[in-house]
């Protein structure tokens, strides 16, 4: 029996960027090649930043179409919202008392905003409760995940062993798949972590004029265009190497470090906007088919909701009976 895997993306915004690719759904592509691959939007995560409801509609579609344009294959794992299993909610709440306040009070995410003075929602406290029910639920063995939601597997760990001990073995513990080496960082145009949040992404399905603009606009110190440049650090550097040859990436360091050859960053960020086009030609092309065909990307994510059923009642069933709820359907 292959272990399943779990993972998702919050829509927050309409679609993937470069981060989210090379530090997440790349990996997904290759795990779902052994089996037992579960992929989530995570729909009800996002409510605690996405207030107008045409908006997160449209993410949600958005991010849909991303998934399936870059590979996440419906044949070969299963791709679901959310909200199509909203048992997960209740999971959320049964998990819930049995963490500490203590616990939660120290998860980054929650712990940031009150250092820095910004009020916090009881949803970014809980967030951790969600995430956990979101990945028990479907009994997942890996979750692979970020350097920064890594303390949010520990936690379901933390939530699941106890659990186990009080009502008896119901959860595997999950082990976070951490994503190490170039990809596990990949920068935003201000040199900071690529991050929606911080503004500063280059995404990958964007119209080409606003993704140049971007590109364009990629903070960089003030060597002149025939000044030699340290490639190793470099924003753009960093960026094409992860979308063009390694051909391509020497010839563009041995450039940079060259002096008197009028080659300045504006020439490297024209480079890294060509590289990165062309990497995604076939997704940017596959995603628009997808985008014009809004009936076939419904169909896979209920077909994903219709498979991953059995499963969450299984566990559900199993939950209710180890704490003494049995749920009764009422007709009239």
């Amino acid at each position: 029996m292959s272990q399943v895997t779990l993972s998702g993306l919050t829509p927050t915004s309409s679609g993937i960027h470069l981060g989210n690719y090379f530090g997440a759904v790349r990996q997904w592509i290759d795990l779902q090649e052994a089996g037992g691959a579960h992929y989530f939007i995570a729909t009800y995560h996002a409510l605690t930043t996405v207030k107008k409801a045409e908006s997160l509609s449209g993410n949600i579609f958005g991010i849909a179409c991303d998934y399936l344009a870059l590979g996440l294959d419906p044949e070969k794992a299963v791709i679901y919202r959310q909200e199509d299993v909203p048992e997960v909610c209740e999971l959320s709440w049964i998990l819930s008392t049995l963490t500490p306040m203590g616990l939660l009070e120290r998860c980054h995410a929650y712990k940031d905003k009150i250092e820095k003075g910004i009020s916090a929602d009881h949803g970014l406290f809980a967030y951790p409760c969600l995430m956990a029910a979101d990945i028990l639920i479907v009994r997942s063995h890996r979750v692979p995940v970020g350097q920064d939601q890594k303390q949010h597997v520990e936690v379901t760990r933390d939530i699941a062993g106890k659990f186990n001990q009080l009502y008896g073995e119901v959860f595997p513990l999950p082990e976070p798949l951490i994503l190490e080496g170039q990809a596990a960082k990949v920068p935003g145009v201000d040199g900071q972590k690529m991050s929606k949040s911080y503004g500063n992404d280059l995404g990958i399905f964007e119209p080409e004029k606003k993704l140049r603009k971007k590109i364009m606009g990629i903070v960089t110190d003030s060597q002149g265009v025939d000044d030699p440049k340290e490639p190793e650090g470099n924003t753009i550097y960093e960026l094409y190497k992860l979308v063009a040859s390694a051909d391509k990436v020497n010839e563009m360091a041995d450039k940079m470090r060259s002096s008197g050859i009028g080659y300045g960053y504006g020439h490297a960020k024209q480079e890294l906007y060509e590289a990165l086009l062309e990497h995604f030609a076939d997704a940017r092309t596959c995603r628009t088919e997808l985008e014009n065909d809004p009936d076939r990307v419904e169909e896979i994510l209920r077909e994903g909701a219709r498979k991953i059923r059995p499963i969450v009642e299984e566990t559900m069933e199993a939950v209710h009976q180890r704490i003494g709820i049995q749920p009764r359907q009422f007709r009239n």
